[in-house]
């Protein structure tokens, strides 16, 4: 027997409520002509906490508002609504969709939404089939107020799907389903691989205690949303990622206006310390927005930090391997309309090297500009070693009386030619070379004790060697 993945649609698929985008079509159109009293409290409600028994009613009784009007004017009107549907998708959502038809199976669109204001969008979507509510029309095609068949919401669904399984040799056993509302769980426990998305609180209870799987699809697979607040860690975690967290350092950040408010971009930092990260976050934060970090696989295997930073969303490089793997990643966030935020170098440059004013960078930043076009934002970062020397476990919090000063500084995105990632790394560089104060930008001559401290403290290499060392192009 074949198997199938049914997917449910307002706030599983969709980010929100779909009746909402449909009944402003169908007044835009004039096949409706009234509001009902309470519907935009009623979506705003849905939107916010999931499905519940009111809004139910409200869509059950639709059917009723409907009566007297031509099914194809209705139908129209829907393939009007469906563009603006599509824009509604989840970002992640169809990653698991191509996932479930590369794996064989059919995908499926099962909504309490009627048929005919959500067919043309399932079309859009590539959806083998859809089940759904069916309203009743006449021989002149015209709808009576009554249904054909049964109203598709909670057994009803289960039973809707299990009927179109058995008329398709599908085998439900076998078979993947995904839902937000616990109104679904009679389909979830109907299947043998359940799904919860975005789950409202009392799902979410209903997925502890029977240990199913919870996913979001508006965040990479693996990040951690916060219950009931509905927000990923980072952007909580965001939320307190202000200069006063850190006394023992003294922030300027400028040029954050050049971060896009909601659309991708790669931002492209120099790299003097452990504590870039934590300078770069703040200059992100002051957008509202998270951001994906690209990182070296020693902090993903860390026993503590290695967990935190896949559940924020980062993603592991494995240097000088050379594999694609993480600029696919990448471009999968890029392509979601994520931020994501990598330092060229690769590494801390140690020894004379990190002195240099001319910085050296690794392709994967050109490469990735050249395979998403996403603009690159470059930033400039300047103090964080005194906060965090190489050398250092741990940055020197005690410094709370004369803290350093730590710059960042945001550029605007970089011009790229796009065809050849060693110019096009040029160019990123000098870009954050540009924004670094004046001192950043001239050769420099260290102490004895400013090249310690410039070497991990385990370090064991040759430092005659570091000066000749090229990041790599990988």
């Amino acid at each position: 027997m074949a198997h199938a993945a049914f997917f449910d649609l307002d706030r599983t698929i969709l980010s929100g409520a779909s009746a909402h985008v449909v009944s402003r079509v169908l007044r835009e159109t004039g096949i409706v002509t009234r509001t009902i009293p309470g519907e935009s409290l009623m979506y705003s409600i849905f939107e916010t906490f999931g499905e519940n028994l009111p809004s139910m009613v409200l869509g059950r009784q639709a059917v009723l508002a409907m009566r007297g009007h031509r099914r194809d004017e209705v139908r129209e009107a829907a393939r009007i609504a469906a563009p603006d549907l599509v824009a509604m998708v989840q970002p992640y959502a169809q990653k698991v969709i191509d996932s479930h038809r590369a794996e064989g199976r059919s995908v499926v669109l099962a909504t309490t939404t009627p048929r005919d204001l959500i067919e043309p969008f399932a079309e859009l979507m590539g959806f083998d089939a859809v089940i759904a509510t069916t309203y009743e029309v006449d021989s002149d095609g015209v709808y009576t107020g009554e249904l054909d068949g049964t109203y598709v919401w909670s057994r009803g669904k289960r039973d809707a799907v299990r009927t179109w399984s058995q008329e398709n040799d599908v085998d439900l056993s076998g078979s993947y389903a995904y839902s937000d509302s616990v109104f679904d769980e009679p389909l979830l426990a109907a299947v043998g691989f359940p799904h919860c998305v975005n789950p409202d609180w009392r799902l979410r209870l209903m997925a502890a205690a029977r240990r199913w799987p919870v996913m979001h699809l508006d965040v990479p697979h693996g990040v951690a949303k916060v219950p009931v607040i509905g927000l990923e860690a980072q952007q909580l975690l965001m939320k307190f990622a202000r200069p006063e967290v850190f006394p023992y350092a003294r922030f300027t950040i400028t040029g954050t206006e050049n971060i896009p408010k909601d659309s991708a971009a790669i931002l492209c930092g120099n790299h003097r310390s452990y504590f870039d990260i934590a300078a770069v976050s703040l200059a992100v934060a002051k957008t509202g927005r998270a951001v994906r970090f690209l990182g070296k696989k020693e902090v993903f295997d860390a026993p503590v930090i290695g967990p935190i930073a896949s559940a924020l969303g980062g993603i592991r490089v494995e240097r000088g391997t050379g594999s694609d793997e993480p600029l696919l990643a990448a471009t999968e966030l890029i392509n979601a309309g994520d931020l994501v935020a990598l330092m060229p170098q690769g590494t801390i440059p140690r020894g004379h090297a990190f002195f240099d004013p001319i910085l050296k960078g690794r392709w994967g930043a050109a490469k990735l500009a050249a395979a998403t076009r996403a603009p690159v934002i470059p930033i400039g970062i300047w103090g964080t070693e005194k906060v965090w020397p190489r050398n250092a476990k741990l940055p020197n919090i005690t410094n709370v009386t004369s803290p350093p000063e730590v710059i960042i500084v945001v550029g605007t995105p970089v011009h790229l030619g796009y065809t050849d990632p060693d110019a096009d790394t040029t160019a990123i560089m000098s870009a954050i070379s540009a924004l670094l104060p004046p001192e950043g930008r001239e050769y420099y001559q260290p102490t004895e004790d400013e090249l310690r401290r410039s070497y991990p403290s385990n370090y064991a290499g040759d430092p005659n060697a570091e000066d000749d060392r090229r990041p790599g192009t990988d």
